[in-house]
Order: C-alpha cells, then sequence, then structure tokens
C-alpha cells in the first residue's frame, strides 16, 4: 500500500493528496467508533444470557428471528465495519448464520437514518419501493447463507496455547490490560493482544492465572487443570 501511495504521489500528486486525506479520515473515524463497539460486544456478552440469544435469534426462533435481526440491523448507528465484532459474538452467543445476514444487511442498506435522507432525495415512493425489494431480498440471501454456510467454519477460534496451561483466544481479547496489571510476569500486551510470557510461569502460581481468567471480561484466557480440562 505504501508503495502504491509513493507512484500515485510520483505520478498524480493533486489525486495522491485526496486519497491520504480520505484514509486519515477513515482511520480516525476507526478510531473513534471500534472501541465503543467493543465495550458494547463486552457488555452483550457478560449481560446477555446466551439462552435468551438462542432462543430470539438462533436457528428455532423461526421468522420472529428474522424480524427481530431487521430491526436490530435498522435501527442501529455506526459504519459497517462496526458490525463485525458484534455478529461475531452474536454467533458465538447463539445465533443462527441466517440471522447474522440478516443483521449486517439491514445494518448496512436499510438503516433508518439513511432511509430518512433517501426519501428526502429520492422521493418516499421510491425509497418505500427499494426498501421492499432490499427486505425481501436479504431473506432470501440469509436462507442461501444459513443452508451453505457452516456456523463452525464461522467460528474457529485464533489460540495461542502456552506450556500446555494458559490458552488465549485472540478473537475475543481486546487488550484491555486487566490480566497484565494482576500477573506482569506472565501476560504482556503486544500489538494490542495479550501474550503469555512462558518463562513467568513459575509453580504455585495456578491459583492467581486462575483469577485472571475469572477476571478477563471477554473471557479469553483458558486456563487448563489438571486432567486436561479447560477452565
Amino acid at each position: 500500500v505504501t508503495l502504491i501511495y509513493l507512484v500515485i504521489f510520483v505520478l498524480m500528486p493533486d489525486k495522491a493528496a485526496k486519497a491520504m486525506g480520505n484514509s486519515v479520515y477513515y482511520l480516525i473515524e476507526m478510531v473513534q467508533v471500534l472501541p465503543i463497539i467493543f465495550l458494547l460486544t463486552v457488555v452483550i456478552e457478560a449481560l446477555v444470557p446466551k439462552e435468551m440469544i438462542t432462543r430470539r435469534l438462533g436457528a428455532k426462533s423461526g421468522f420472529l428471528g428474522n424480524i427481530l435481526s431487521l430491526i436490530l440491523g435498522s435501527i442501529s448507528a455506526g459504519p459497517i465495519y462496526a458490525a463485525f465484532p458484534i455478529s461475531k459474538m452474536l454467533l458465538t452467543k447463539g445465533a443462527s448464520v441466517s440471522n447474522v445476514v440478516i443483521i449486517l444487511s439491514s445494518w448496512a442498506v436499510i438503516k433508518l437514518p439513511m432511509l430518512a435522507n433517501e426519501a428526502k432525495f429520492l422521493g418516499v415512493s421510491f425509497m418505500g419501493v427499494r426498501w421492499v425489494l432490499t427486505v425481501i431480498a436479504i431473506l432470501i440471501m440469509a436462507w442461501i447463507t444459513g443452508k451453505l454456510v457452516d456456523k463452525k467454519d464461522m467460528l474457529i477460534a485464533t489460540v495461542e496455547t502456552v506450556d500446555n496451561h494458559i490458552a488465549i483466544n485472540k478473537d475475543y481479547c481486546i487488550g484491555c490490560g486487566i490480566c497484565v496489571k494482576m500477573m506482569p510476569e506472565v501476560y504482556e500486551i503486544i500489538d494490542q493482544k495479550a501474550h503469555v510470557i512462558e518463562a513467568g510461569i513459575k509453580p504455585g502460581d495456578d491459583t492467581m492465572i486462575l483469577k485472571t481468567a475469572e477476571k478477563c471480561p471477554t473471557h479469553a484466557i483458558a486456563v487448563k487443570r489438571k486432567g486436561g480440562a479447560v477452565a
């Protein structure tokens, strides 16, 4: 990417400056939005029972689950990339693939603020017809995706295991640093993700390590107890 920018700066400096400005704008937007989204994801993960999400948005939620997903996506705020961590969390909590497709699609193309602006500039009739056709297309696409995509393939976790003792799920880790504050000799933050310092693990640390797993807000830390079971 850097090489491409350099070439464009040499050949078309005006367009390169404009492209750089757009890149900086979206980078700032991401920095502003993503921390809030990750915090919201943690709150939902911690406070909303898995059984509730499975019942309302799971594979057996039926048409009512589709409607609820459509509403959740439509009333959302923020850019579409903010929906991805939330969608991943909903999948892990029991939401079906088809309902996640509906949430993502409605978030992208039929959000309420978008519909209001569309009606203002293009007319209510245009907005209404497009909305109906888009909703139908979303429901069909969600049904097809739910049939073709296996949920298990979407939940492959990125896990770091050290000394068969501690496992960190990098998909869940948000780099909050709680584990580092509790045991700086065992954990460190690299690239905004927690990593285990293998040499720092000492005999007798089991109790404290278990406490770091319990305090992790996203449950990204798993500790293997005696017998191989993961806590």
